[in-house]
């Protein structure tokens, strides 16, 4: 992975199975801010980042919506951001998050993601965290953990008809009041099953704590190489969820004769409607997500309190 500013990495002996630390060799010249449309409290956070970074001499980046809110002078589009980011806060939730990362997608731009509200899953930073983490980051110390992410290919009459990268997971699904669909599913062009059900998740490891997990699929820990299939209420008991090496190749095809409709969606937030024939094909993409987490916290104590195990 080529981390910008000369971010040579290493892992660490002591803990090499959870993180990976990253060294800083120069200091950061811009960092870029994102933040949760619609809630006022990325406002006050986002006023007080800037001034932070401005101190400091690092350049902001502000997200276009963002700056018209704060009134800040320097108004950038995304693709204008992508292109000058060292490094990315993102003010928000999960969803904020995910969005983000697609959009940072093959850049190799390591991102601190604050949760305002409960810690989620993946924005586990807080905002008494924020500044002391933006510390250890320009003084070359931050944890920084690798996230796999999925290439997401649909074809249609045999020909590619959209190409898109994920974080979390790809979701067929049926419309409110169509039939079961049949999707015939292969890996390596090998013959798993045909799928008779309400959709079907394809996820990474760090999507197995969303709509993976809900569907009744594994957790499975972020850091891990492989991909999640689970079928979402399936007619057949039997058709449970499974984990495949993360070089299979995953293809997914319409089955069904039917006139309902059935969605492709990405993400939980990018998606289209689904024909006949269609084909989608799933594999391990080649560009990954950086997310520096916190030093305090580990995924476990994370999922300790989200899922609240151990309370009665």
């Amino acid at each position: 992975m080529n981390y910008p500013l000369n971010w040579p990495h290493k892992f660490n002996d002591n803990n090499s199975a959870y993180q990976k630390q990253v060294i800083v060799n120069m200091h950061l010249k811009s960092v870029a801010i994102f933040a949760k449309r619609h809630d006022p409290r990325c406002q006050g956070v986002a006023d007080d980042l800037i001034n932070w970074l401005e101190e400091k001499s690092c350049l902001p980046l502000v997200e276009g919506h963002l700056a018209r809110l704060i009134s800040y002078p320097r108004v950038l589009t995304d693709e204008e951001i992508r292109e000058q980011a060292e490094l990315v806060v993102v003010l928000g939730g999960d969803g904020t998050l995910i969005s983000v990362a697609r959009l940072f997608s093959g850049k190799d731009v390591p991102i601190v993601a604050v949760n305002l509200g409960s810690l989620g899953f993946l924005t586990e930073v807080t905002v008494e965290e924020l500044y002391p983490l933006l510390e250890h980051c320009l003084n070359g110390e931050p944890r920084v953990s690798e996230r796999m992410m999925l290439e997401v290919t649909v074809n249609r009459d045999g020909h590619e008809i959209e190409r898109c990268h994920v974080l979390n997971d790809m979701v067929i699904n049926k419309g409110a009041l169509a039939r079961i669909v049949d999707l015939e599913t292969k890996v390596n062009r090998h013959f798993l099953t045909t799928y008779k059900a309400d959709g079907l998740i394809v996820s990474t490891p760090t999507g197995s704590t969303g709509y993976n997990m809900s569907a009744g699929g594994p957790i499975v820990h972020p850091l891990m190489s492989c991909i999640l299939i689970t079928p979402i209420c399936p007619h057949t008991l039997t058709n449970r969820p499974i984990v495949v090496t993360d070089e299979s190749i995953v293809s997914i095809t319409i089955a069904s004769s039917f006139d309902e409709k059935v969605f492709l969606t990405l993400d939980g937030q990018v998606g289209f409607k689904l024909m006949q024939g269609d084909t989608i094909e799933v594999r391990k993409a080649l560009k990954t997500t950086a997310l520096v987490m916190s030093k305090d916290r580990d995924y476990f104590e994370v999922l300790r309190t989200k899922l609240k195990w151990g309370e009665r």
